[in-house]
């Protein structure tokens, strides 16, 4: 089997990634939390990624597999891990902002002290699910969190990630409950 082509994802990618993302993302506890009704979902998770992803496509940090049909979203150190920008308040209504901020502060009020890489977002199309692209592609962020010498730090809601995470060599670190139970992981790189 032919390992499939990690590519840099560049400004012509964002709508397959934006559009993988939210199809991935359906389901998840975070998402659902953030954006919990279905007619608004997919407006709402597309403006979401859509931010995550203009964010940082030029600091060339985002990889995918399958012509963004699996993505990996990273935040390197230099970046900071601060709240996302106000942008985004613009294309949400306030009570969907304030659920997206509260969260974003109880991440980030657990994230480590010390520089770390941040896998911000991994997700795959369901219709490529099932090819491993997800691990293919969390490693092109791992490779360059190890050149680095620093760990790789994600947040996950969804307790069934947990034990894939886990599986690929990362442990977890630190929790909290609210607003919704999280688990902080991390991967040494060194």
């Amino acid at each position: 089997m032919t390992a499939p082509e990690i590519t840099v994802a560049t400004p012509a990618d964002r709508d397959a990634v934006v559009g993988s993302l939210v199809a991935a993302f359906g389901k998840d506890p975070v998402l659902r939390y953030l954006f919990p009704d279905e007619e608004t979902y997919p407006r709402y998770a597309a403006a979401f990624f859509g931010h995550l992803f203009d964010k940082r496509v030029h600091r060339e940090t985002i990889w995918t597999v399958g012509r963004g049909a699996s993505v990996a979203i990273w935040e390197p150190p230099a970046a900071g891990h601060g709240s996302p920008q106000s942008s985004l308040s613009d294309d949400l209504p306030t009570d969907v902002w304030a659920r997206v901020q509260a969260y974003d502060e109880a991440v980030h009020a657990a994230l480590p002290a010390d520089p770390f890489w941040y896998l911000g977002v991994l997700g795959t199309h369901p219709d490529s699910a099932g090819r491993r692209w997800g691990r293919v592609v969390m490693g092109a962020g791992l490779r360059r969190a190890a050149v680095d010498g620093l760990p790789a730090v994600l947040e996950t809601s969804n307790p069934g990630n947990v034990e894939l995470y886990r599986r690929a060599g990362w442990e977890v670190t630190d929790s909290f409950s609210e607003p919704l139970p999280t688990w902080i992981m991390q991967q040494s790189t060194r």
